[in-house]
């Protein structure tokens, strides 16, 4: 093989090396749809994805979007595009829906594939090939998998990018506002993916199951792109299930399983009859896409019996930190990927010492550029070197990263700035509160003042005043809530992540959020 294929492309290196040591040996099964497809069947279908690109003329930067839920054919074709060297654009349907018509203007790809089940109404697109994605191996002269069954698996041997060419694109979610086109390149995802494995300590014996979206870049890096560059498995879910997932684990023999705050607490109030020595092969189950509360965390580890490792990233710029079951720390999101040269700064960017709370800084190197998608199509550059993520948070002495929350969400009083997260964990240690957020409200005389929205247990009969004189024991003065709510449930984004813009929002439209002191 030519050494420009592991210098432009270790995607392409990967997988052949693997359809080669083992191939033989699964690379994907998907639980839904009970199969599987191994490393050696893999290569074969992306090398004939590769010459179907080449047979349209695809050269590196050219777009193949991908409009599908999880699936064998979405990976599949998101892997066989980039090894090409083309670039994969994922786009969440369903998120999406009323953006569909303008993501694809601004994309601008040369083909569209889509999930038929998915009900897209693609009648306005006139001016770009559109194919359903069909099966793989399914006869079907209409779709894509259809016509690539069809085609030689020669392998192109040299891939059409280099490193800086863009290997992928995907949107966010859009919640509160118009979803952005985030553009990564190869260079930086194949350094993220080689970063997440050393975080999470993944090796080929590994079998990862995960159930989120893979439209988005953290399951894509960490249960695709991870597992394919040590031979590992992945273990396809098409959506969360409470009831079914220690089934899923015990079944199908999951080392790791992919989890995140939300799905935690639904197996914790939704007990399982089963216990870590029932699963012994099962590692630890991940959390990331937002905080796990401490309370939390501990509740479910105690019912269990099984670790919980959390990671951390943003959209622009990947997986930032991870952890495994060797090392880790309840409270912290891991230690940051030595390769993003993380530090924390105060308002002026000076680098702070352990312990301090600041912003989280990144950059991997003065030349890495963030970059989105504009609205002509073209690649724009939204900083360059080093980015401020917008979260706030500390690196203690043994080096673990604690995230204390967004710096739009800091509670300012007095001149003071106060940590949501800090009064929620501790309004969380009161006995018969399932939930509890916090923000801050407009003060004539120090700026905010704080409200807390808590969510009680079943047959809990807990009042607002339990509450504050739970936090006068165990909070200063300056960060006592002076009012709280008690509510039926807090906002969610469809992402299960606090909503706390609509919180606030429903606050000052009606100074109230339910029943109150």
């Amino acid at each position: 093989m030519d050494m420009n294929v592991s210098i432009n492309n270790r995607f392409q290196e990967w997988l052949r090396r693997y359809a080669q040591v083992h191939p033989d040996k699964e690379f994907i099964y998907s639980i839904s749809q009970e199969k599987s497809v191994t490393y050696g069947e893999a290569d074969q279908v992306c090398r004939q994805i590769g010459q179907f690109l080449r047979q349209r003329g695809f050269v590196a930067n050219d777009r193949v979007a991908i409009m599908s839920n999880n699936s064998i054919e979405h990976l599949l074709t998101y892997v066989g595009a980039m090894e090409y060297g083309a670039t994969a654009c994922t786009i969440h349907v369903e998120m999406n829906s009323l953006y569909i018509d303008e993501i694809i203007d601004t994309v601008k790809p040369k083909i569209i594939l889509f999930e038929e089940d998915a009900e897209l109404d693609l009648s306005s697109i006139n001016d770009v090939e559109k194919l359903p994605l069909g099966l793989v191996g399914e006869a079907a002269a209409h779709t894509f998998f259809g016509q690539v069954g069809e085609i030689n698996a020669e392998a192109i041997e040299i891939p059409v990018n280099i490193p800086e060419d863009i290997a992928s694109i995907f949107y966010t979610s859009g919640t509160s506002s118009k979803p952005k086109g985030v553009m990564c390149n190869f260079a930086d995802l194949i350094d993220n993916t080689l970063a997440v494995v050393k975080g999470f300590d993944l090796c080929q014996d590994d079998r990862i199951l995960d159930f989120r979206s893979f439209n988005w870049m953290s399951a894509q890096v960490l249960s695709v792109l991870a597992p394919l560059s040590v031979g590992a498995t992945l273990l396809l879910a098409r959506k969360f299930s409470s009831s079914h997932f220690f089934n899923w684990i015990k079944e199908h023999q999951a080392t790791i399983a992919a989890g995140n705050p939300t799905t935690i607490n639904m197996l914790f109030n939704r007990p399982a009859d089963i216990k870590g020595p029932d699963i012994p092969h099962l590692r630890y189950i991940t959390s990331s896409s937002a905080p796990l509360l401490i309370q939390d965390w501990q509740q479910f580890e105690t019912l269990y019996e099984v670790k919980v490792c959390q990671g951390y990233g943003a959209s622009e710029v990947g997986w930032i930190s991870a952890s495994n079951e060797i090392c880790y720390k309840r409270g912290s999101v891991g230690k940051p990927l030595a390769y993003q040269n993380l530090i924390i700064v105060d308002d002026d960017g000076v680098q702070l010492p352990a312990n301090d709370i600041g912003y989280v800084e990144l950059g991997p190197s003065a030349e890495t550029e963030f970059k989105y998608l504009g609205a002509d199509g073209e690649q724009q550059v939204a900083a360059k070197g080093r980015v401020n993520t917008g979260d706030m948070g500390y690196i203690d002495k043994d080096g673990y990263l604690f995230i204390s929350g967004r710096r739009k969400d800091l509670i300012i009083r007095g001149g003071i700035n106060i940590s949501p997260l800090e009064i929620e964990n501790v309004i969380l240690t009161l006995p018969g509160i399932v939930e509890a957020a916090t923000f801050g409200i407009e003060d004539k005389i120090y700026g905010e003042a704080i409200v807390a929205a808590v969510v009680l247990q079943d047959q809990s009969t807990l009042s607002p005043e339990d509450v504050i004189n739970h936090c006068q024991q165990n909070l200063s003065t300056v960060k006592l809530p002076e009012r709280v709510d008690i509510i039926e449930q807090l906002p969610k984004t469809d992402r299960g992540k606090l909503d706390r813009r609509s919180l606030k929002e429903l606050w000052s439209q009606n100074q109230t959020l339910k029943s109150s002191i």
